[in-house]
């Protein structure tokens, strides 16, 4: 306190939840020091305070002639992106991709997706951002705006995911591992044969929009996961470690 002000001093102690049911965050924890000088004579008002903060993928492998991959892509999808660290707000551009050879003509399908802090799926925490056979889940989990774009070829698909770290964990790194299928391409576009994800409604990539209805429930029949029918090659593929990092406050 001097003569003429009241100084009040404190600090604002901020621990982002998780999203939805989540166990991710797409904000970062902080602290704000604030100093308020209020005049000792005559009334005094303050204003809200509404600080402010913004949110945050690759592999190979071969089956008899086939060579899948999953990597982190550049933002014009046309280089392989040289960096894995990225911030929270970003979005990580993951292209997967089955090399077809000599081999009849196939259709790539990306069944499931999930995030670990190592790589391995049965540890926890781990987020299934992807599931039900090509549903991506992370939009109408979360709100986020992640999204799998519109097929432009059969042996290729391209997500886009809101970049996020694990609540409670200080290294921000995260593992991706996907379930990649092939299918031949004559292999219709089914409930269990998709690529769906939210915004604004579900919408499939191939635009047969019809095949996502069942993404809020089961894909499979008698409520569980049925493999789907006719001939396919699968092999699961893995990304990491990513870094995702605190945007740094302005």
């Amino acid at each position: 306190m001097t003569e003429e002000v009241f100084i009040y001093q404190f600090t604002l102690h901020y621990t982002p939840s998780a999203v939805g049911a989540s166990p991710i965050v797409r904000t970062r924890d902080v602290s704000v020091n604030v100093e308020c000088h209020y005049p000792r004579h005559g009334d005094v008002s303050s204003a809200h305070v509404r600080p402010t903060w913004t949110p945050f993928a690759e592999t190979r492998a071969s089956e008899e002639s086939l060579f899948f991959s999953l990597k982190l892509m550049t933002d014009d999808w046309q280089f392989e992106r040289p960096s894995t660290q990225y911030f929270l707000g970003d979005q990580l551009n993951i292209q997967a991709f089955v090399s077809q050879f000599h081999h009849t003509p196939l259709r790539l399908f990306v069944d499931r997706c999930v995030a670990t802090l190592i790589p391995n799926t049965d540890t926890v925490p781990r987020y299934s951002f992807l599931d039900n056979y090509g549903c991506l889940m992370d939009g109408i989990l979360t709100g986020s705006r992640s999204q799998i774009l519109p097929r432009v070829q059969d042996d290729k698909l391209q997500i886009q995911l809101e970049a996020f770290r694990f609540q409670q964990e200080s290294s921000g790194l995260i593992y991706i591992t996907c379930s990649l299928r092939a299918t031949t391409r004559d292999t219709p576009v089914s409930a269990t044969n998709k690529a769906c994800s939210f915004s604004n409604g579900w919408r499939e990539s191939s635009g047969v929009h019809g095949s996502c209805s069942c993404c809020e429930t089961s894909c499979g029949s008698g409520g569980l996961q049925a493999q789907p029918p006719g001939k396919q090659w699968e092999f699961e593929k893995a990304v990491g470690p990513i870094g995702v990092n605190q945007q740094p406050l302005k």
